[in-house]
């Protein structure tokens, strides 16, 4: 029984740190689309962001990674002002 018991697609943990950044970005985004108060927009928020992750989810360029980072901490950062401003 000799040799690696890594499957042979394991990450790298720059790769593992960067998936768990994605993935708690996601959370986040989830979390904070519950406190939108209409229903019919939670819906569309939620299938949006679910189809964003989902469409990006096979990405490998580590530049375009951090860039698709970037613009989901963008979208987050600006629900939340929107919910701030309408006192949710």
């Amino acid at each position: 029984m000799s040799g690696s018991r890594l499957p042979t697609a394991a990450l790298t943990l720059k790769q593992f740190l960067q998936r768990q950044r994605v993935l708690g970005l996601y959370r986040t985004m989830l979390r904070t689309i519950r406190r939108v108060p209409d229903p019919a927009d939670q819906r569309y928020l939620k299938v949006w962001a679910r189809d964003e992750f989902q469409r990006n989810k096979t990405a490998t360029n580590q530049d375009a990674i951090r860039m698709m980072i970037m613009q989901a901490n963008d979208h987050l950062e600006e629900l939340q002002r929107s919910l701030a401003l309408a006192g949710s």
